[in-house]
């Protein structure tokens, strides 16, 4: 006998649809929605791309005139507003569905509230507060954004278990595997802007690109922000190339610089004077700001570890992203790799043990 399915079985298949929309619907949120008669999914959508129809338009164009008198499960609040698209709360009245439930209401202050209050006076029902932790955790860039208008900062790095995040002059820069560096594009495929410091371009010369691997670029590439610190960085860096896909913003903080890399607006390079603070960086609140009024949702700190130090000691910092690579650097010209690593949870640490692949241990 098969088991009925309850509010959180369909709304868990709506998250999973909104997903799909990670890579692409910023500054939007991700949305899905699952349509459900007599136990029966009729109707399926989600929230492709900012600008395109939202998650409950592609449900009820699934579904038809089936909808009548069905039940949405949607992950966020319908919109009710005319933004780029009309009203999706409207829409669900004409379809003359039943019921609509959804996980919370939307922090955005031209819906908050106002999409069901739209639904209600029609004399649909809504239930309120299914799967509500897992749509917030889906959200919590939009959710960020919304509610202090400043970007969700992710703070990433690379490190060996002795704790170096650089190599010697004479090895490889790179510390991870292959697979973290994969992730680390993936990452960057999800945010609206990499930042760095001049140091990491002076001494890494980075692209700041998302790619799958070394010659593909993603579709969707983060606007790419460089502080640009007390010297003159190289005109020939790799991040001011025109042939880059996306944008490039330089930080400024000295009125002297701009003379000096005035030649890189024509490579569409944007130039940005801010404030110092008290230790002659660029004022990151400030920064944040700026970004945020251009709707900036999302900034990924990639270095270097100053860079990383003054995101939290201003207390800017939401999530962090720290791979631990299997080798040892200390000042080895060579890194030291391990084998037989093996972790466990002890409190709130975590034990390593592992062995040296240029030691006989037999």
């Amino acid at each position: 006998m098969n088991k009925k399915k309850d509010s959180a079985y369909y709304m868990r298949l709506a998250l999973q649809l909104a997903e799909k929309g990670r890579f692409t619907v910023s500054p939007n949120p991700m949305v899905g929605c699952v349509i459900v008669k007599d136990e029966q999914i009729i109707g399926q959508g989600y929230h492709d791309k900012a600008g395109h129809p939202h998650a409950e338009i592609y449900a009820l164009q699934d579904a038809g005139s089936a909808s009548e008198g069905a039940t949405v499960y949607l992950t966020l609040e319908p919109c009710s507003h005319y933004g780029r698209t009309p009203p999706c709360a409207n829409a669900l009245v004409q379809a003359k569905v039943k019921k609509v439930v959804i996980p919370c209401l939307d922090p955005n202050p031209l819906v908050a509230g106002k999409g069901v209050a739209v639904l209600q006076s029609a004399g649909i029902e809504v239930e309120l507060g299914v799967e509500t932790e897992s749509a917030l955790q889906l959200n919590e860039i939009f959710f960020h954004y919304m509610r202090h208008q400043r970007p969700y900062v992710i703070l990433k790095w690379a490190m060996s278990l002795d704790g170096k995040t650089i190599t010697h002059d004479k090895d490889s820069r790179q510390i991870s595997c292959p697979e973290t560096q994969n992730h680390a594009h993936h990452l960057r495929r999800q945010v609206d802007a990499i930042l760095v410091g001049a140091n990491t371009v002076l001494k890494d010369n980075p692209m700041l690109t998302a790619r799958l691997d070394e010659s593909t670029a993603s579709d969707k590439q983060p606007l790419r922000i460089v502080l640009s610190g007390k010297n003159k960085l190289p005109l020939k860096s790799k991040v001011f190339d025109k042939q880059l896909p996306g944008k490039t913003l330089l930080v400024l903080t000295n009125r002297s610089q701009l003379q000096w890399y005035n030649d890189l607006i024509k490579r569409n390079v944007e130039l940005v004077l801010l404030e110092k603070n008290n230790k002659g960086f660029a004022s990151l609140p400030a920064l944040m700001e700026v970004l945020g009024k251009s709707g900036v949702t999302s900034l990924l700190v990639e270095g270097g570890m100053t860079v990383h130090q003054e995101f939290i000691q201003e207390q800017l910092v939401n999530k962090f992203h720290v791979y631990l690579a299997s080798k040892l650097i200390g000042t080895l010209d060579q890194k030291q790799s391990l084998t037989g690593l093996s972790m466990e949870r002890m409190g709130s640490d975590f034990h390593f043990t592992g062995y040296s692949e240029e030691v006989n241990h037999v």
